[in-house]
């Protein structure tokens, strides 16, 4: 795992340029770095040693000299193409993935290479000879890739931040995404806060060239349900999960596990058997489950390893987790993971996690329905709209949240799993400069087109799989770890899961209010029953708790009144917020959070 930096510029010549790039994602590298220069490029290359840590450093070029790579990420199944290659005639000079994909560029072809890789990738290639760039990012996004075309320079890279050391690179702020923030926590815009700074989309590759950029889609992601069995699916689960672990455990350095009390990272500690777990949890009743990981792991015979934090160090934190995520992110579990990281950089170099598993499998509580719902869902749509027009804007009373729910096709009430506040409250926040009219609803129409004839969970997972999760999950999971210089991996997040994932019909996916109903019983064979039931609860944090009380409370006062703040909000009516959830009016804690971390991330890049 590591991370590069790069730009092809016929102005630029200066080297040193590259290396102040690279210095500021060194968190990525931290054991050594590596420069490439020709004909207008500049690579450079932060590395973390995890595979050959002898022969490995990048970036590494071919035989002839003429073709060049830096490379992040894990190829799973290097070793199989490695072998095609060695009977092609390739001669190896080490014993690295990243070799594999040089030469596999050059017997393949682009689609040809990416069509072989299983597993988590950015990279990008220069090939002299033709005098042509061509970079890639894996089929999920769980490696990151951003780009910037500025005028005839072209910049690249595994963080926004580096871009900052460019020359030619004007520091804006993108005002389209603020508003799409408040409503999704994460920006869901191809482009990021920086103004002209673009992230390249999972499943993608791009080649530039004479000064044009070229992007293609090269993997497609689908769903293709088969008449399988209940018991047939929950047989191919577990086959798969094996076999995905064993490749995730491919490594020269120690391979340790996350571990909290769920399903996902239980599963996969069983199933891998590592030697150290690693767990945080906060001394609020409701918010530490690291006795359940320490039960697990003893029952194991595993080590755990487990923090609690604590509210002065949450708070502490939030400043880091949004230096590190580059643009503002406000999923509150951030924080616990950046800390989880930080505990298990002092013992392993590699990690495995559970994510994946809810969207390829249906984890989440929103695609559940209990019997209330699925009666009222019996009413003619045309009636639950009526009531859900008429009811909409009431005061609360019971029933009213169904009503609302299910007053609406999905399309237009579904926009992933976290919705912070409406278009409509967020514009209201917001100063005239950064409201706009686009839609949540807008944003997320094509994927929904994509999947217009299927059920409402298998939209609902569809519109996960391509916006929930490569924004906010993965983006905080790749960017918390890299702060503390450790790889993570997710076995059940892999080209071959989500193969068999996208073949399993609902049925065995959501059972009555059973989420993941076909994975939790091939998890049931592999761990106590009690855990294989256990329901999603993710990284829950008492935020919301922390600021009711004075101290904590005054922290984000002192913050929602600074004198930039009027820039972007109404300060009056962001006070107003804080104000009624300390005094009990209305929980609005999210909603305080989420205008927190930007204001946090804008004093960390812009103050």
């Amino acid at each position: 795992m590591c991370g590069f930096v790069g730009f092809y510029s016929n102005t630029i010549t200066d080297k040193n340029v590259v290396k102040e790039m690279s210095d500021q994602i060194a968190h990525r590298g931290p054991d050594s770095d590596g420069y490439y220069f020709d004909k207008g490029i500049n690579f450079g290359f932060r590395r973390l040693s995890i595979i050959d840590l002898n022969e490995g450093s990048q970036p590494i070029l071919n035989e002839s000299n003429d073709i060049a790579i830096i490379f992040n990420g894990e190829i799973y199944n290097y070793q199989e193409i490695r072998e095609d290659l060695v009977q092609k005639g390739y001669h190896f000079k080490t014993h690295t993935d990243t070799e594999v994909i040089l030469h596999g560029y050059e017997e393949y072809g682009e689609e040809g290479i990416l069509s072989r890789l299983r597993g988590m990738f950015a990279f990008t290639i220069w090939d002299s000879k033709q005098e042509k760039l061509f970079g890639a990012r894996d089929h999920f996004g769980i490696k990151p890739y951003y780009y910037s075309v500025l005028g005839e320079d072209f910049i690249f890279g595994s963080e926004v931040k580096s871009f900052l050391r460019f020359p030619n690179f004007e520091k804006k702020i993108n005002e389209e995404a603020l508003k799409h923030y408040l409503v999704f926590q994460y920006n869901p815009l191809e482009e990021t806060f920086f103004k002209g700074v673009k992230k390249l989309r999972p499943g993608h590759y791009y080649t530039y060239q004479n000064g044009k950029l070229d992007i293609k889609r090269y993997y497609t992601i689908s769903l293709d349900y088969e008449d399988l069995t209940f018991d047939e699916a929950v047989s191919k689960i577990e086959k798969e999960v094996e076999q995905s672990v064993e490749y995730h455990k491919i490594s020269d350095v120690e391979v340790g596990s996350f571990l909290s009390g769920g399903v996902d990272s239980s599963y996969v500690v069983a199933t891998a058997l590592p030697n150290k777990t690693f767990s945080v949890g906060f001394d609020n009743e409701g918010f530490d489950e690291t006795m359940y990981a320490k039960e697990l792991s003893d029952t194991l015979g595993i080590q755990n390893y487990s923090k609690i934090i604590s509210p002065d160090e949450f708070f502490e934190g939030i400043e880091k987790v949004q230096y590190f995520s580059d643009e503002p992110h406000a999923n509150l579990s951030a924080v616990p993971l950046y800390f989880l990281s930080k505990l298990a950089s002092k013992q392993v170099k590699v990690v495995l996690s559970g994510e994946g598993a809810d969207e390829l499998f249906a984890g989440y509580n929103e695609y559940e329905e209990a019997l209330p719902q699925k009666v009222y869902k019996l009413l003619p749509f045309s009636l639950r709209q009526l009531l859900y027009r008429k009811l909409k804007d009431k005061p609360h009373f019971r029933g009213k949240s169904i009503i609302t729910k299910y007053g609406q096709k999905v399309e237009d009430r579904y926009i992933g799993q976290a919705e912070i506040m409406s278009d409509d409250q967020a514009n209201t926040l917001l100063q005239e400069k950064y409201k706009n009219s686009v839609k949540s609803s807008d944003l997320t129409k094509k994927y929904y087109d994509e999947v217009k004839d299927m059920d409402d969970v298998s939209k609902k997972l569809y519109l996960d799989m391509n916006m929930w999760i490569v924004d906010d999950i993965l983006l905080k999971a790749d960017k918390m770890t890299m702060a503390n210089s450790i790889e993570l991996r997710v076995p059940l997040l892999d080209k071959k899961m989500w193969e068999l994932a996208r073949t399993i019909p609902v049925k065995h996916k959501v059972n009555g209010t059973t989420t993941k109903y076909a994975f939790r019983r091939a998890a049931k064979n592999k761990l106590p029953e009690s855990w294989a039931k256990r329901r999603k609860l993710g990284f829950v944090v008492p935020f919301v708790n922390w600021i009711k009380e004075e101290r904590y409370y005054n922290i984000v006062k002192e913050t929602f009144n600074k004198d930039f703040v009027g820039e972007f909000f109404d300060v009056e009516q962001i006070n107003g917020l804080l104000d009624d959830h300390y005094n009990n009016v209305e929980n609005n804690g999210r909603k305080v959070y989420t205008i927190y971390a930007f204001l946090k991330w804008y004093e960390q890049y812009f103050n």
